[in-house]
């Protein structure tokens, strides 16, 4: 490896500061450099006690309240005698670490702006307000290409479907990231989202030929390479017409996922590509990863194969004992540890670590806070909502509602429960979107499912009488662990169905997932906002009244290629 070299350009003292640490770290602390374990506590006891359990390099937080973030940050920082990497998946803004961030928006509501200012401003925010917490690297940007609208975890964390816009995007939030001090991680290596499968729940596939590949997402890979990654995130994803012919000889049965894939990492990330940063594996507790072979083998391998850092574990302690004792049995060699440390080393120099910890500057002081969710951040969140919320069809021309023809208004709501995560935006939000709209002089009746069979067999000319519209409001989003992102209706026999769109007028708005015409075909008037933020849910509201006009346009195939979608 030649560190002054791309991608971490060492100067000579950043270098030697590189091999003396190496060489002053025992085997069990170096070990410990290639461990990024999830942090489950604040709590500075139990941070003390991972940290004398388990050397590690890295860690990263979900999101929590920023007060408590920072100060588990320092504390770490302050313990650690090499600095941390400090990571967290900042893709859709700062809400990926703190409460209290800044939800810019999705990427996929990023892309629907058709502008690529956008996609910088997500880097600026995600840069700035982690920055302020002590990050230093970043879990973004998804360089998935949404090929397939049953994926349940790509979705709107992508930058659509069209490879230009998630190439031009991605470059876009990680020169802006860059800017602000901290490190990308290009993910999810070799791509996602052509399988309809989740990695989270088994080993996914993506099974494009490789010239499709290499004019898909390896152009991206090489591009965002090319231009300055510095590190990229690995999937449990396989890529079988990739891998044999990369390794004619390997067997289907043998054939492994990217995270313990030699073919994958060494052929063609490092070989093919050009890639000399670090290589991070997606989280190991995934069943991606854990179908694979023993994970007794597959902590070691997964390091053999390629792989620099281990992210997150089963047992922390135990994952560390798994990868002691694949040296011990020759599964993994100390040459390939000492590859991997002097990588991630070599990122830290890169970041300006050391010298921070010299300086007392890894993690901001508490002023720094006041960048979390500020106004400023808080403002282009609202132009990007804006921008982005997009009319899908309006074959019925309902559009703008008005209070002489639309008054009294059925509303179905559709999910909108609380969901954990910054991908689903964390809170409930159609309870804005009824105060908006009566706000503006509409009678809103939530539909309530628990009137079932009394509802089911109510007379469509007592429906009619009573309402002049029917709106659905559907925040029915991705998130890991689910196996579709469908609309489930309720009991009995979809008493909330659209049935009366020939009877009333019917709009149906999505602030969350962009395919569900699949599921609600015939009706005509069709909204999508890809983010559930109070930005998008004010942005929609304004657009239906007629005060803001529609600017979005689809980063996906909203109609799912189905022809009676698009009647």
């Amino acid at each position: 490896m030649d560190l002054s070299q791309a991608p971490f350009y060492l100067n000579d003292e950043q270098q030697t500061w590189v091999q003396e640490t190496l060489s002053s770290l025992t085997l069990e602390q170096k070990v410990g450099q290639m461990f990024c374990p999830i942090g489950i506590s604040y709590d500075q006891e139990a941070l003390t006690a991972m940290l004398d359990t388990v050397p590690f390099g890295g860690i990263m937080f979900r999101p929590g309240p920023k007060n408590e973030v920072q100060e588990a940050h320092r504390f770490l920082q302050d313990r650690s005698e090499v600095p941390l990497l400090l990571a967290a998946n900042l893709e859709s803004g700062g809400v990926g670490i703190a409460s209290e961030g800044t939800l810019y928006g999705t990427q996929m509501q990023v892309a629907a702006t058709g502008d690529i200012a956008a996609a910088a401003r997500l880097g600026q925010i995600a840069g700035a307000e982690g920055r302020a917490l002590g990050l230093n690297w970043a879990f973004a940007p998804v360089v998935d290409i949404d090929w397939n609208f049953r994926n349940p975890i790509t979705n709107t964390r992508t930058y659509g479907s069209d490879p230009d816009t998630v190439r031009q995007m991605g470059a876009a939030y990680m020169k802006a990231l860059h800017e602000e001090g901290l490190a990308v991680s290009i993910k999810h290596f070799p791509g996602d989202g052509v399988d309809e499968r989740d990695q989270h729940l088994l080993p996914s596939v993506n099974d494009l030929s490789p010239e499709a590949w290499r004019a898909s997402f390896g152009a991206i890979y090489a591009q965002l390479i090319d231009q300055g990654a510095q590190t990229v995130m690995v999937g449990h994803i396989l890529a079988p017409k990739l891998q044999h012919t990369l390794a004619p000889d390997l067997r289907d049965e043998d054939m492994l996922p990217a995270t313990l894939a030699p073919e994958l990492l060494q052929g063609l990330l490092r070989s093919e590509l050009g890639f000399e940063g670090v290589i991070v594996t997606d989280a190991t507790p995934m069943a991606g990863f854990m179908q694979m072979m023993k994970r007794c083998d597959a902590v070691p391998l997964s390091i053999a194969a390629g792989c620099d850092m281990f992210l997150f574990n089963q047992n922390l302690q135990e994952d560390y004992e798994y990868m002691l004792d694949g040296l011990d049995r020759g599964l993994l060699t100390i040459d390939r540890v000492d590859e991997a440390v002097t990588r991630i080393l070599a990122l830290k120099a890169s970041l300006g670590l050391p010298e921070q910890q010299a300086a007392g500057t890894l993690v901001p002081g508490s002023d720094a806070l006041e960048r979390i969710g500020c106004e400023e951040h808080q403002q282009w969140a609202r132009e990007c909502a804006d921008q982005s919320v997009t009319l899908v069809k309006d074959t019925q021309d309902m559009l703008p509602l008005s209070l002489e023809r639309h008054k009294r208004i059925l509303l179905y709501v559709l999910g909108d429960a609380d969901v954990p995560g910054a991908h689903s935006g964390g809170t409930s939000r159609h309870p804005q979107f009824v105060e908006r709209l009566e706000e503006a002089g509409f009678e809103i009746t939530v539909f309530d499912p628990s009137e079932g069979m009394a509802f089911r067999t109510r007379p469509v000319r007592e429906i009619v009488a009573a309402f002049d519209a029917i709106i659905y409001f559907a925040n029915v989003g991705t998130y890991s662990n689910q196996t579709v992102i469908r609309v489930n209706w309720a009991p009995p026999m979809g008493v909330n169905v659209p049935k009366f769109i020939h009877e009333l007028p019917t709009m149906f708005i999505s602030v969350s997932g962009p395919y569900h015409l699949q599921d609600v075909p015939r009706i005509k008037t069709f909204i999508n906002g890809y983010t559930p933020s109070p930005y998008v849910v004010e942005a929609v509201v304004q657009k239906i009244l007629g005060h803001s006009e529609f600017q979005g346009y689809n980063p996906v195939d909203p109609f799912c290629g189905l022809w009676d979608t698009q009647l």
